[in-house]
Order: structure tokens, then C-alpha cells, then sequence
């Protein structure tokens, strides 16, 4: 029988708080240095690795982090929720978002129901599709092509699949595997459809709804404004408008969709990558089969992550490191900085994934906790991110861990010799120069120009971002914010955070308003 502890109640915890913190400036210098950094690593799936020698750890912190595993029974956690136990309490739910891509324990059966079987024949019918959208069985009125895709979705119905669609984009373009351009409508705010709109040709553009219960505010408001643009063009909108929701949503079997593909209560939105909300503009941008790829480096992470041994897991290491920084080393942040234009919206989605996640004051039995639990997560891509807030991550009074993400290959497949090299590799100079300035820093008599070094980091290094690697980083990711969850015992699967505004929202709308909350309304011209 598992048991749900409060970190603080963990002897391994107490142990750590013991543990004397490691100077980077020291253990990073000179051999000791390039040994740490060959020593400290984890091979992930696709061709990743996992280097987490710049982190504020030796042997007894490592043993430390091994034993807090052991005793939060973090693999035995991880075990019962891709087999089907309950493990979102909040909301009563299975979280089986693993099942979308790979099946690592036994069978999953809920109302009768094989969960692997009813995901597997989902994605099936999305690959049928979009054949014959790519094939040009299934066209717009006058008989043409379909060539462009509109994802319609907010939250995880968007961050996520717009992350990876721009992670694979270029990939794509440049091995032949570009089928069809997407873009996203996602905020309420009418800008912002206007701008998709006013960017596509809607008589030859695909339309996919993304919402679990079909009653999501944003998305219907959106949708009605997309039908109102196909409307003021002579067209039909039930020619151009597919679905992705739940069997027992309203959209199911409404004839206002060429398709529905389903979902169900089980896959979270900022976990439903994987699923048809991710699957379907993926597989209508790219291909079927480059979709299956990503799901394989996403099932091949979710493999090591099953492994209960955490110097062979590389999301546990991350996951404790991460719990270690917070709640011993007292850091409140960590930025996430990939070394990849193509990675340009993968913090945002990050951001989503675990502070929705893991931004909790409870356990998972409604109690209050007495240590901080998820961290904010902030980030945008290299070298961008060194010309606007490295500064304050270099000389700033706090210390921000730093998570990087950097690649040998770029995805281009060409490049220019500037000066005695190329750009990625003047990319790479910058990233491993980054870990070293962080780590060691430099005196200087001039305090201005000092660096006091010892701000910690890790780095995924894979030899070139595509379908795969992009699966396997996702996945690493999903299962270090589940551990992390998992050891503050909090549950990451329920996000009533996001409710109450909703909730006062309706109310500001319907006029039932009072107070400061009218006053506000009134400001606005409501």
C-alpha cells in the first residue's frame, strides 16, 4: 500500500537539511570540473542527455536525494498512476496521459472500457483523416485542397500543441514532411483571431475545436467568430470545422463538424499533447507518421522514467534536484533556456505544465503544507534571452536555477562560416560558456564587473531537435513536474486555481456585480 506523506515528515528530508550546500566555484574548477562533468550524466531516450554537473550536489546530497526517492516511494507513485489507480483526488479522476503514447504496466480498464485501446483507435481515426485531407479526399466545397490548419483552444488545448507545431515546423520544411500550415486562436481578446484571420485563406484553411467539455468560454467565442469569417465568405462552416472533445460533450455528434476525435477526463489539458489535441494539428501539419515518432520518443522517455533507480532516471534526478534547490537551497525560481529558436514557445508551455501543475499551498488531502512547493518557471530561447534578462540571473541578488536545453545539429541542415565558424556552433560556444561564466563566475576589482559565480545549472543535450527528441523532452519534463508533485505531496492534476475568475467573470457579464468588482467593471465599460 502506498503512503502520501507530507515532505516534511520524511526522515530523508531531515537528513538533507543537514547536508552542507556545495560550492560550485570549487567543484567545478579544473579537473575536478571536467571529471563532474563526464560523471554527472544521465542518458535519456533519442539521443538526449541529461548533465546535471553544474547543480549544487556531491556524493552525500546524490545518496541524500536517493533515499528521499526510496522513502516518497516516488517509483511506486509513478507505477500506480500508469496502471490505473485514482491518482488526481481532487477531481476523482485516473491520470492517464502516459496511455497516449505507450503502455508501460498493465492493462488500464475504466467503465469497461481499455483506455490504451480507446487512445490507440483515436489517433487512428486522426490519421485517417488527415490522409485524406493531405490526399485530397476530403476537400472544401469547390473541391479543393485544404492548406492550412486553425487550432481553436486555450490553455493546454493550445500552449502545448503551438510549442510543438513550432518545434518541428523548420524540421519539417527542410525534410519534406511539411504537409500544411497551422496557427493557433487562443485568447478571448478578438485581436487575436482578427490576426489569424486576417493571415490565412479561410476558403482553404481547416478549422479544429479544441475543448474537453464543449463549454469552454474562449474557445465557443472564437469558434463563433470563425464561423462568422467563413459565413461572410459564402462559406458553409460545417465544411471546414472539426472537433476534439469529450464523447459526452455537446460537439460529439453535432453536424456543425466534418470529424470528432475524442478525449476523455483522464488526459489533462496541459499533459494532452500526446492526445488528439496535439495529435490532430500535428498530423494534419506534418504527417501521421511524424506524430508516431513523437509519440515514440515520448513513450521510450516514459520507459526510463518507470526505472526506480535514480541515477538511471533522468526526470527523478531532475525532479529531486529540483525539490532540493527549493526546499533546502531556498531558491524560488527556475528559468528554462533552450539553446533553439525552435523551442521559442516550449517555457511557455513549461510555465502552464508546472505552475498549474505544482503551484499548490495544499496536500492532496485539501491540508495546508509548511514548505513551498512549485517554483515560477520563466524562459525564451538563446541567445535572446542573454541580451534581456541574464543580468539580473548573472548579478542579480537571487539565485535562479537554470534548466538549458542545446542541440549539436541545427535543424536548417545548412549554415554560413562566419569569422572560423558556423552559427550553431557559435550557438553552442554561448550555451557551455553560459554553464561555466554561472558556475565559476570572475573577480574582478571593480564590483561592477564581478560575477559571484555559484548559480546552478543543468543542460539536455540532444544531436538534433526532431519529432523523437522533441517527444523524449516533453516527456521528461511532464514526469519531472508528476515527481516533483509526487514529493511535495500535492496533487498536479486539478488546477481549481484557475476557477474563481471564471466564476466572477460570468458574473461581471451577466451585470450581478457589486463593490470593487463593479467599480472595476465600470472602469472598463462593461
Amino acid at each position: 500500500m502506498i503512503n502520501w506523506k507530507n515532505l516534511d515528515s520524511l526522515d530523508s528530508y531531515k537528513e538533507l537539511q543537514n547536508t552542507k550546500e556545495v560550492n560550485l566555484k570549487e567543484v567545478m574548477a579544473g579537473e575536478n570540473g571536467a571529471k563532474r562533468v563526464k560523471d554527472y550524466s544521465i542518458k535519456m531516450a533519442a539521443g538526449l542527455t541529461f548533465n546535471y554537473a553544474a547543480k549544487k550536489v556531491d556524493a552525500e546530497i546524490l545518496s541524500g536525494l536517493d533515499k528521499l526517492a526510496k522513502e516518497a516511494e516516488l517509483a511506486d507513485k509513478f507505477k500506480a498512476l500508469y496502471e490505473g489507480e485514482v491518482i488526481n483526488t481532487g477531481e476523482k479522476r485516473l491520470v492517464l496521459h502516459q496511455l497516449t503514447r505507450g503502455q508501460l504496466g498493465a492493462d488500464v480498464i475504466k467503465d469497461g472500457v481499455n483506455k490504451r485501446e480507446f487512445y490507440v483507435n483515436e489517433q487512428n481515426k486522426i490519421a485517417e483523416f488527415a490522409k485524406k485531407v493531405h490526399q485530397g479526399e476530403i476537400t472544401n466545397a469547390k473541391g479543393e485542397k485544404f492548406t492550412q490548419v486553425v487550432q481553436i483552444g486555450i490553455g493546454g488545448s493550445d500552449l502545448g500543441p503551438r510549442a510543438m507545431y513550432l518545434a518541428l515546423e523548420n524540421w519539417a520544411k527542410q525534410t519534406g514532411n511539411f504537409k500544411m500550415e497551422a496557427k493557433f486562436i487562443s485568447n478571448v481578446d478578438p485581436d487575436d483571431a482578427a490576426s489569424v484571420l486576417n493571415s490565412i485563406d479561410v476558403a482553404h484553411s481547416i478549422f479544429i475545436l479544441v475543448s474537453k467539455s464543449g463549454t469552454t468560454l474562449e474557445t465557443l467565442t472564437n469558434e463563433s467568430f470563425v464561423k462568422e469569417a467563413l459565413v461572410k465568405a459564402g462559406l458553409n462552416p460545417s465544411n471546414h470545422m472539426v472537433a476534439v472533445t469529450s464523447e459526452t460533450s455537446p460537439l460529439a455528434k453535432s453536424p456543425d463538424y466534418l470529424a470528432a476525435f475524442f478525449m476523455d477526463d483522464y488526459i489533462g489539458g496541459r499533459f494532452s499533447s500526446t492526445s488528439g489535441v496535439g495529435g490532430a494539428v500535428l498530423s494534419l501539419a506534418f504527417g501521421p507518421e511524424v506524430f508516431a515518432d513523437f509519440l515514440e520518443g515520448a513513450a521510450e522517455e516514459d520507459k526510463l522514467a518507470a526505472n526506480a533507480n535514480i541515477y538511471e532516471n533522468p526526470a527523478m534526478m531532475d525532479a529531486l534536484i529540483g525539490v532540493y534547490e527549493r526546499n533546502i537551497l531556498d531558491y524560488d525560481c527556475t528559468a528554462v533556456l533552450p539553446y533553439s529558436q525552435a523551442l521559442s514557445r516550449f517555457p511557455a508551455h513549461l510555465q502552464q505544465a508546472d505552475m498549474e501543475s505544482n503551484g499548490k499551498s495544499v496536500n492532496r488531502f485539501g491540508e495546508p503544507v509548511n514548505y513551498k512547493t512549485g517554483p515560477v518557471i520563466f524562459g525564451e530561447p538563446g541567445t535572446n534571452g542573454q541580451h534581456s534578462f541574464y543580468q539580473l540571473l548573472h548579478q542579480g541578488t537571487d539565485i535562479i536555477p537554470l534548466q538549458f536545453v542545446g542541440f549539436k545539429n541545427s535543424q536548417a541542415g545548412w549554415d554560413v562560416d562566419i569569422q572560423g565558424s558556423t552559427s550553431q556552433q557559435k550557438l553552442c560556444a554561448n550555451v557551455a560558456a553560459q554553464i561555466i561564466a554561472f558556475a565559476l563566475g570572475k573577480d574582478d576589482e571593480n564590483n561592477n564587473k564581478k560575477f559571484e559565480g555559484n548559480r546552478p545549472s543543468s543542460i539536455i543535450i540532444g544531436e538534433k531537435l526532431d519529432p523523437k527528441a522533441l517527444g523524449a523532452l516533453l516527456s521528461h519534463f511532464e514526469n519531472k513536474i508528476m515527481f516533483q508533485g509526487f514529493t511535495w505531496n500535492v496533487n498536479s492534476f486539478d488546477q481549481e486555481g484557475v476557477q474563481l475568475g471564471k466564476v466572477l467573470a460570468k458574473k461581471v457579464l451577466a451585470h450581478e456585480t457589486e463593490g470593487a468588482l463593479k467599480e472595476f467593471s465600470d472602469l472598463l465599460n462593461i
